[in-house]
């Protein structure tokens, strides 16, 4: 199976992106350029192509190209992302993807929907709402992807930017997440509480490999300890920037 990923290279004002749930700090424009490229380079080592979206130099935050569409099969839909400045970072991945042959919907006024805020697994599509997407984003997002056979359902999001901020799926289906800012544990079918904020998000590279930050070394050996191999990435400068793993690509798989 071809595994593609769509990536876009951090702007030169990257240290002006939004920040909603942390303090602003300073961002180091050459280091996260640098980690950008080791992380890219990651994905090359486990398999996956990258596809360069073009670069959105007037948008600080279009390095966190996985909130501008979600790609569900051969469906594109592109976002209505929740920031109103973030908006025309869309087009970029629109072209990108009509090129690459995926058919193209998109989440339409005045719904809003983030990338981040939608976490897949098997036929399960979860929704956070309540921050950068709202009820009539979600909504929309069901229409488009029933016709595909995915049952999607809301989470709520108010402790964390996305719903991904605060949770992702192991190659199990296990949930996991930073259990101070998940909303409802409970509502997770499985759900496994990792000791560090930096260790709640994986992207996973194969059936046994996942990606996750260097900053969560206890994270790391308990999901070793479950069998999986980790390849661990350092992204400082843009977790400085509520950004993690899942931000910076968007997979493409099939």
């Amino acid at each position: 199976m071809q595994q593609r990923a769509l990536v876009r290279r951090p702007g030169p004002d990257l240290a002006d992106g939004l920040v909603t749930h942390v303090e602003r700090t300073p961002v180091d424009a050459g280091l996260a350029l640098r980690q950008w490229q080791a992380y890219v380079d990651a994905l090359h080592a486990a398999g996956w192509e990258t596809v360069e979206v073009p670069p959105a130099d007037e948008c600080p935050d279009a390095v966190f190209v996985e909130d501008t569409v979600v790609v569900y099969g051969g469906l594109a839909v592109l976002a209505r992302p929740g920031a109103d400045r973030r908006r025309p970072e869309v087009a970029g991945t629109e072209g990108t993807l009509r090129g690459l042959g995926y058919r193209i919907a998109r989440i339409e006024a005045p719904g809003t929907l983030d990338g981040g805020d939608v976490l897949k697994h098997g036929g399960t599509v979860w929704v956070g709402t309540g921050g950068r997407t709202d009820d009539e984003g979600a909504r929309q997002l069901a229409d488009l992807l029933a016709p595909l056979g995915a049952c999607v359902v809301p989470a709520p999001v108010t402790r964390v930017l996305h719903l991904k901020s605060g949770v992702t799926a192991l190659p199990d289906g296990t949930v996991i997440g930073y259990e101070p800012l998940v909303d409802d544990p409970a509502a997770w079918p499985s759900f496994l509480p990792v000791p560090e904020p930096e260790g709640a998000h994986v992207v996973l590279l194969d059936g046994s490999t996942v990606l996750m930050s260097s900053g969560a070394p206890a994270t790391r050996a308990l999901l070793e300890r479950r069998g999986l191999r980790v390849v661990a990435v350092d992204i400082s400068e843009f977790e400085k920037l509520e950004g993690c793993v899942t931000c910076l690509s968007v997979r493409l798989r099939g």
